[in-house]
This record gives C-alpha cells, structure tokens and sequence, in this order.
C-alpha cells in the first residue's frame, strides 16, 4: 500500500485517493506541482519537482547484500525528488551535459562498458540508460581532470559556464559522488593493506639443458704443458657433452630469494677438445666445467634487501663471478662466448667458488654501484683440503701444485673482490675491480677493468684487462698481465640472432713458458624459438700453454640450449 504525505501544490488534492488508489496516486505524483524556472547562470531550463513521497513497500532483494542492510527506518526511504528514483537516460540534460565536458576535456579515455559499450572508444558516445551510481563514476572522473587543470595553473582552459554546469551536476549528484569516493577509499586502503601483509611463499620451478656436439685437432706433433709434460700426441675424439641445471627460486616475502641449483654435467673440462688440449689457462668451454653425472649442489644462498638501495646475498654455495666482472656481451657461455678466459678476467679469481657474502650497493638515481664479495673456498674443512672443485674460473694448478691451505671460514683460500661500477647510461658501462687473498699459501693482489659500450642497438664493444701479483707460486714471484677485447652484433640475418668475435691473452707472464697463449672464438647464436637456441663456435688457441712448439689448436662446437 502506498501512502501519500505532502503539503504543497497540486498533490495534497489526491492524498485521500492514495489510499485507496495506489496507481494513480503515483501517476497523479510524477505530474504534480511541475513549475518551470529559468536558471541564470546555466540558460537552461530546468523542471524542478517539489515533491516529498514516502514508501512504505518492501525494500528491494537487489539493492545490497543482505548482510550488509540494516532495519530499515521510515527515514532510509526518504528522498527529496522523484528524479532520484529514476536512471540517467541519454536524453537527459545531465547526460547531454557531461557528454560535452567529456568531448571538450577529454576527461574520460577508455570507458567502463556502461558508459560508451566498449573499451576501445576514445570519444564520448554513450547510447544506453545509465544508473546514478554509474553517471556519477564518470562525473568523478571529469571532475578530476578539471582538479588537475585548476591546480596547474591552466584555469583558462575552462570555462565559468562549464564551471557553473560542473556545479550544478556535483549539486544534485552529491550523494551518489559521495557514496563513489567512500567505497573507493575503502578499497585503496583495504588493497594496500593486502599487499603490505599478505604473500604467499612461493617456490619457481625452472631448467635449463646444454648439449653440444664438439672436436677439434693441433698443428703442431704433439702438445706441451708450460712445465715441457706431454698433453697430447694425437688429435682427440670428437664428443658430445652436455649440462643440466635445476632452479628452484623460492621468495618468502616478495623481495627476498633463497635460491638451490642442482646442477650434473659430462666429464668436466676433459670432455671437450679445447679443454683437453689446453687445461691451463682457461680454454676450456665454461658450460662444461662441473664434470659429475649426479646430481649435486651448484649454488645454495639467500638474498634480500635490509635497506633501502643495498642488497645482501649469503650462502655457503656462492660463485664470485655471478656478481661481479659481470659484461653485457661476453660473460653467459650458455649465451654468448664459451671460452672461460674470454668471459671472464682470468688472473682475478684465483679461487671463485665457496661459502661467502656479497653486497650489491646501488643508490637510486645514481650512476655509481658498488659491491663487494668474500669467498671462503673451502669453509667446510677444518685443515688442507685445496682441491674442491665446483664450477668457475680457478688459477691453474700448475702454479700451486700439491699444496693446500689452513681451510675454514677465514683460512685458505680465500677470495676479497671490490667492484665499483659507473654506467651514466644503458650503452657505457666501467667497471673497476681489486682482488686479493690468499690461495694455497701463495698471497695474491689483482687490479682488473671491465668496459662495455653499445654504438648502437646492434652493434657493441667491449674488453678486459687484469694486472696483479701472485707471491710464493711453484715456479716464483710471478706478475701476470690479462686482457681480451670483442666485439658482438645483433639481429644478424635473423631477428634475436646474436653474433661475436673476441680475442685475448689469459696469462702475459715471461717466466712461465716461452710465448703467449692467445685465444680467439667466433660464434653465432639463432633462435629457434623462445625456448631453443644453436649456437656454432669456433675457438682457435696459438701458442697454447704459453708454449711456442704448440702451433695452433682448432676446435668447432655447436652448442644447443634448451630453457
């Protein structure tokens, strides 16, 4: 039953007829007491219903859920004009008037669907009846933009009739826009509360296989060590090696990593041709170096941010080279270059596998970054024990042959690096390095240089250069020299096709051998799709041992890399 309570205009002669005549006392309602007005300040005219009404029906299912409504009061259905009851259809003045704020200021760029029918509009072309609620979304957001003009300084830009109308639609929207902002401000504060307290430890599982196809032949009769031992007199076997590596990444608070690799390789350094052949000074291809068919621990630690700008890795399976001497084109040989003497600066890391720390220090909107790692090569043993061998770049046991150290945490061997690092942009990059430690009860002091500078999007230089001392080694003092320069090319042929050419002298020291190894490598990788790449390469080693009578060592591979 409806009932009728007014006291003004044409309404109060049917209150009587309400009561029994629910129809058309409503009928009689929506067309009671109209008075056209003029309003000055818009030149529009407006119909103004002074209408009061209260309901006494029952109050809609679909209005809100259920445990969100209350009691309702005789207040609750109050409302103060019978348009309140009514959507927004396009005819209507307040939807013609936003339509044109909407064009003029371009306040609205991809509508909700209920405002233009898809996402892709970027012109005001709304067609169907729109609830308050809905209207007062976009009214919101043009009122915003209109905020941002006024508070640059650009209030030229709007008009005082647009004002005026702005006003008037932010007037008889008021409850709406308010209810919009209230709900809206619940939810940023709700949603950030979530992403401040709430995360799930989350593990990744990822992997990654290499397998190459490799041989390779000598010129000379037969290969000398640098000591005159005999490496080989004839040509080996071609062979086919391969690398497996497990990463399970896990993140306990969305900033952190503890990360465990498992990783099983072929034979190590003796199952490919330029390893074999030249064991000393870094030919051997890098991805090949853990040389065990199980399983076993590669890397194991835990790396998070206790401040602002500076982060800490710790783990007692830490390889040095991953966090420092670290190049764009030459550093990943499952990537670009394969030889270890050209990915890495040879002399700088006598030692670079063990229990350790790194500190990567990089203040926002700086240039500069700095880092530092401690390695501990054999933190696990209470005595000598030198021999432990995992992946990475290592002094050759030709200088400290049948030696060991003190072990533990601060025994040796054990490995300081510093890095400071200036890159005033995406194309330049310094990077400048000290090193020094003790391995195998020889004292070593390492300065090294790292530069990278991309002329273009294709096209990059780069190159190394290590100088330092190395005391109480088998065969004397010694101060050996390291450099290597190359140069890559990107997108040759093919798109994400990547080619490089590099050349370098691991070890440039006179009182070990009777010349200078050199080491050359070519390659060129292809896509295949996102998850394979080929790469054919081809090293070429003179003088190798830093032995003249060696000749030349060839050698070709053509590595795959599934991931």
């Amino acid at each position: 039953m409806m009932r009728c309570k007014t006291s003004i205009g044409v309404a109060s002669l049917f209150c009587k007829w309400c009561n029994g005549m629910n129809f058309w006392c409503w009928l009689s309602l929506l067309f009671s007491d109209i008075r056209w007005s003029i309003v000055s300040s818009f030149g529009i005219f407006s119909a103004v219903t002074q209408v009061s009404i209260m309901l006494a029906a029952p109050f809609s299912e679909a209005s809100e859920p259920l445990d969100q409504v209350e009691a309702p009061s005789m207040d609750a259905f109050q409302v103060t004009s019978v348009s309140q009851l009514a959507d927004v259809q396009p005819t209507a003045w307040a939807f013609l008037a936003l339509q044109s704020l909407v064009e003029r200021y371009g306040c609205i760029a991809g509508y909700p669907e209920s405002l233009s029918g898809t996402l892709r509009e970027q012109t005001f072309r709304g067609s169907q009846t729109l609830t308050r609620y809905e209207f007062a979304a976009g009214l919101n957001t043009c009122l915003e933009r209109v905020s941002e003009l006024l508070a640059t300084n650009t209030q030229s830009l709007v008009s005082r009739e647009d004002l005026a109308v702005f006003q008037r639609l932010q007037e008889e929207f008021a409850a709406e826009l308010a209810t919009l902002r209230g709900r809206v401000g619940t939810l940023e504060t709700r949603t950030a509360g979530l992403e401040a307290r709430q995360f799930s430890t989350t593990t990744k599982l990822t992997g990654q296989v290499i397998a190459a196809v490799t041989g390779g032949s000598f010129s000379a009769d037969r290969i000398l060590a640098p000591t005159g031992a005999i490496v080989a007199e004839e040509d080996p076997n071609a062979t086919v090696i391969y690398r497996a590596s497990i990463f399970f990444n896990t993140s306990f608070r969305g900033t952190d990593q503890l990360q465990v690799r498992l990783t099983a390789g072929s034979e190590g350094a003796n199952d490919n041709a330029a390893g074999f052949l030249e064991p000393n000074f870094g030919s051997v291809l890098d991805f090949s170096v853990p040389g065990r068919p199980q399983f076993a621990l590669g890397r194991l630690f835990y790396t998070f941010t206790p401040i602002r700008d500076v982060t800490v890795t710790l783990g007692p399976q830490i390889v040095a080279t991953d966090y420092v001497d670290r190049n764009s084109y030459a550093n990943t040989s499952f990537l670009d270059f394969s030889t270890q003497a050209l990915i890495n600066n040879f002399p700088l890391f006598p030692r670079s596998v063990g229990a350790g720390a790194v500190l990567d220090w990089h203040p926002e909107r700086s240039s500069f970054k700095l880092r530092a790692v401690y390695i501990a090569g054999n933190a696990a043993g209470f005595n000598t024990n030198g021999q432990r061998y995992i992946e990475g770049p290592q002094a050759s046991a030709l200088l400290f042959a049948n030696r060991g150290g003190s072990s533990g945490l601060f025994g040796d061997p054990y490995l300081g690096i510093v890095e400071l690092e200036y890159s005033p942009s995406t194309a330049i990059a310094l990077r400048l390095q000290y090193s020094g430690g003790k391995f195998l009860e020889s004292r070593f002091d390492v300065f090294g240089a790292n530069i990278e500078v991309a002329l273009s999007k294709q096209f990059a230089l780069f190159g190394r250069y290590g100088n330092g001392t190395y005391l109480n080694s088998t065969i004397g003092d010694l101060s050996p020299q390291y450099w290597m320069a190359g140069i890559t090319l990107r997108d040759l042929f093919l798109p994400g096709a990547l080619a490089g050419i590099a050349a370098g002298q691991p070890l440039v020291e006179s009182n070990v051998g009777n010349a200078t190894q050199t080491n050359f490598e070519a390659f060129y990788n292809f896509p295949i799709n996102n998850n394979i790449r080929v790469t054919p390469l081809v090293q070429v080693i003179t003088d190798a041992g830093n032995q003249g009578s060696n000749g030349s060592i060839i050698t070709v591979t053509i590595r795959t890399v599934f991931s």
